[in-house]
C-alpha cells in the first residue's frame, strides 16, 4: 500500500480527544453515570485517554473497560477457522450506566454493531453512545457516532490507519491507497 496522506499528527489527535471529552461531559451533564468501553485494539488506549481528560476537567475517575468483539462479528467464519480470541475486561456493571463505546475508525458500522451486541449481553445500560477518532463514511448499517474527532471522506480504495503511541510508538492518522 502507498501512503497517500498524513491527516493527523500528535497535536491534532490530542486536540480532537480533548474536544470529544468536553462534548461527552456537555451532552451527559457531567461524568456521574458514564463508563467508557474501548473496542479492542486501538479503541482501548483512546478510551483511557478520554478518561484521563475527563479526570483533568472534572476530577472524576470514569471507569474504562476493554471489549473484544471477535465472537460477535458477522464475518467470523470468513476470518479464520480458529479465530484469535482476546480478552474482554469490563470491571463494572453496565446496568443503569451511560456506556460510551470508543473506537479509532468507523467505516461500515459492523464493528460497532458487534460491540452493541456484546454490551447488551452484559446487561441493560441506561444508554449507549459512540465516540470515534475518525469517521470515514461508507456505512452499511444505520449507525452514527455521537462524538467524532474528524470526518474524513474516503474512497473504498483507501485505508485509514490510526497509529497510537501505546501500540505503535507514535500518534498519527494516515491514509493509504490500496
Amino acid at each position: 500500500m502507498l501512503e497517500k496522506a498524513r491527516i493527523m499528527d500528535q497535536k491534532l489527535m490530542d486536540r480532537a480527544i480533548t474536544r470529544i471529552s468536553h462534548e461527552i461531559l456537555e451532552k451527559n451533564r457531567g461524568a456521574m453515570d458514564i463508563a467508557l468501553i474501548g473496542i479492542k485494539r486501538r479503541g482501548v488506549p483512546l478510551a483511557e485517554r478520554i478518561a484521563n481528560k475527563i479526570y483533568q476537567f472534572e476530577g472524576i475517575k470514569v471507569p474504562v473497560g476493554i471489549l473484544d468483539i471477535t465472537l460477535y462479528r458477522d464475518d467470523l467464519s470468513e476470518l479464520s477457522e480458529k479465530p484469535l480470541i482476546n480478552t474482554t475486561h469490563v470491571p463494572f456493571d453496565v446496568k443503569g450506566k451511560i456506556i460510551i463505546l470508543v473506537d479509532d475508525v468507523i467505516y461500515t458500522g459492523r464493528t460497532v454493531r458487534a460491540a452493541l451486541d456484546a454490551v447488551i449481553d452484559m446487561g441493560r445500560p441506561k444508554a449507549i453512545q459512540l465516540a470515534v477518532l475518525i469517521d470515514r463514511g461508507h456505512r452499511e448499517l444505520p449507525i452514527r457516532p455521537d462524538y467524532v474527532g474528524k470526518n474524513v471522506p474516503t474512497s473504498n480504495d483507501e485505508v485509514v490507519k490510526v497509529k497510537l503511541q501505546e501500540i505503535d510508538g507514535e500518534d498519527c492518522v494516515l491514509i493509504f491507497q490500496k
